[in-house]
C-alpha cells in the first residue's frame, strides 16, 4: 500500500514524514492465528460479539468497507473487491502470511499488547512481534491476575499477600498494567483504598466461586489500589478501558468523567494513568488529561471503527488534549485488519486536523511536525520507559 495515497495533498514534507514515521501503538490486542470462516471473521469486524441479523453482513459498516478499500491492496486484490473475493484471498493465503502482511504493512516499530483477553487462538506479544517486525512487550491485565490468585489462595489473608506477589512479578516483566474494571462495576465508584477486614471478608466470600468473573466492588477497589502500588514500584502506567468497548459494558459507567476522585487520589502518587478508547468520552477524556498532570488519553479502536469519519473524532480530541498527553494505540483485535485500519486512520485523522491547524496559520509546519512525532511514538515512550 502506497501511504503517501492516503495522505491529504499539499502537506509540508516534514509533517508528511513525521505522519508516516514508524508508530508505537501502545494498546493492542493479539490477532487471530488460525484461518477464520466468514462468520468467525464477520464477527470480528465490530465490538457486537453477534453476527449480523439474516440478509445482512457486517461488511456493510464502516470498518468492513474500510477493509475492502485498504486491506485488499496489501493482499494483492483491487480496492473494493466484494467481501467473498477477499475472504477468499485471504484463506488462500493463510492466517500467518495475512497477519505477516497486514502488521507488517502499519508501520509499527513497538508493539504493547494487552494479554488480558483470549486464548492460545490469539498471538502472543512476542509472536505479534515477530509477525510485524517489531519490538513487542506485554501489558498485563490486573484481573487476569486476580482470577489465578482467586484460584490458588487458600484463605481471605493469603489472597491478599499473593494478589501482591503476583502482580510484582508479573509487572517485573511487563510494560504496563491495565484494568478493565469499567467493564464489571462501572467508573464512578469510591475511590479510598477498602479497609483489610473488608478485603478479607470479601476474599473470603471469592474464594468459594474463584471462576466467576470479578464484581465485588470492595474487592476491585483493593486490585486497583494494589495495582496502583506495585506500578509506583516498577514505574509503570496504569490502563483503564474507558468508552467503546466490550457489548457489555454500561455506557453510563464507561465515563472517564467518574474516576475524578480515584484520580485525585492517585495524583501523589505519580503514577501515570492512561485512559483507552475514551470514544465517545474522548472530550471528557481530554479535559481529564488537561486538568490531570498524570493522565493520558487515546481514542484507539474508534479511529479503525470510524474508519472516514475518523476525522471529526480526531478534532474533537484535539480541541482540549494537551498534545503531550495523546497516544496512538489501533484498539486492534481479534484479526490483523483492525491494527493497518487504525494505523491508517489515526494517521489520515491526525493530517487532516493538522492541515486545518496550518491552512489557517495557527501552527508552523515544525509544530505540526513535533506533534505528530509526539502523538505516533515520543509520548509513548516516554510513559511506558521504552
Amino acid at each position: 500500500m502506497r501511504w503517501d495515497d492516503a495522505l491529504p495533498v499539499g502537506l509540508p514534507d516534514t509533517v508528511r514524514e513525521a505522519l508516516l514515521a514508524p508508530l508505537v501503538d501502545h494498546h493492542c490486542h493479539g490477532v487471530r492465528r488460525d484461518d477464520l470462516t466468514r462468520g468467525g471473521f464477520e464477527m470480528l469486524l465490530t465490538q457486537a460479539g453477534t453476527p449480523a441479523p439474516p440478509g445482512t453482513t457486517h461488511f456493510d459498516t464502516p470498518a468492513g468497507a474500510a477493509v475492502r478499500r485498504w486491506c485488499a491492496p496489501v493482499l494483492d486484490l483491487d480496492p473494493h473487491v466484494p467481501p467473498a473475493v477477499y475472504l477468499a484471498r485471504r484463506a488462500e493465503l493463510g492466517a500467518a502470511e495475512v497477519n505477516r502482511r497486514l502488521l507488517g504493512e502499519a508501520g509499527i516499530v513497538t508493539f504493547l499488547v494487552d494479554g488480558g483477553s483470549g486464548g492460545p487462538e490469539l498471538l502472543s506479544a512476542a509472536e505479534m512481534g515477530h509477525a510485524g517486525g517489531a519490538a513487542a512487550e506485554e501489558i498485563v491485565m490486573i484481573e487476569q491476575v486476580e482470577r489465578e490468585v482467586a484460584r490458588t489462595a487458600v484463605s481471605g489473608v493469603s489472597y491478599i499477600s499473593s494478589l501482591t506477589q503476583h502482580l510484582a512479578g508479573r509487572a517485573a516483566q511487563a510494560a504496563g498494567l491495565t484494568s478493565a474494571v469499567a467493564y464489571r462495576h462501572g467508573l464512578g465508584r469510591d475511590p479510598a483504598r477498602p479497609s483489610r477486614g473488608s478485603v478479607i471478608a470479601a476474599a473470603t466470600r471469592r474464594l468459594a466461586e474463584p471462576a466467576e468473573r470479578l464484581t465485588d466492588p470492595v474487592l476491585l477497589r483493593h486490585l486497583l489500589w494494589a495495582a496502583v502500588d506495585v506500578a509506583r514500584e516498577r514505574n509503570r502506567p496504569l490502563r483503564f478501558h474507558v468508552g467503546y468497548g466490550d457489548p457489555d459494558l454500561d455506557p453510563y459507567g464507561g465515563d472517564p468523567a467518574l474516576m475524578v476522585g480515584f484520580l485525585r487520589a492517585v495524583q501523589p502518587i505519580g503514577v501515570p494513568v492512561v485512559l483507552l478508547h475514551c470514544y465517545p468520552f474522548h472530550r471528557q477524556a481530554a479535559y481529564l488529561a488537561g486538568v490531570f498532570p498524570h493522565v493520558y488519553v487515546d481514542v484507539g479502536l474508534a479511529l479503525g471503527c470510524a474508519a472516514v469519519g475518523s476525522a471529526a473524532i480526531m478534532g474533537e480530541l484535539l480541541e482540549l488534549v494537551p498534545f503531550h498527553k495523546q497516544l496512538f494505540g489501533s484498539g486492534s483485535h481479534g484479526v490483523a485488519e483492525s491494527c493497518l485500519l487504525g494505523a491508517l486512520y489515526y494517521r489520515r485523522s491526525l493530517a487532516r486536523a493538522l492541515a486545518l491547524r496550518l491552512t489557517a496559520d495557527e501552527w508552523s509546519a515544525q509544530d505540526a511536525a513535533r506533534v505528530a512525532h509526539m502523538i505516533g511514538s515520543g509520548n509513548a515512550r516516554r510513559v511506558y520507559r521504552l
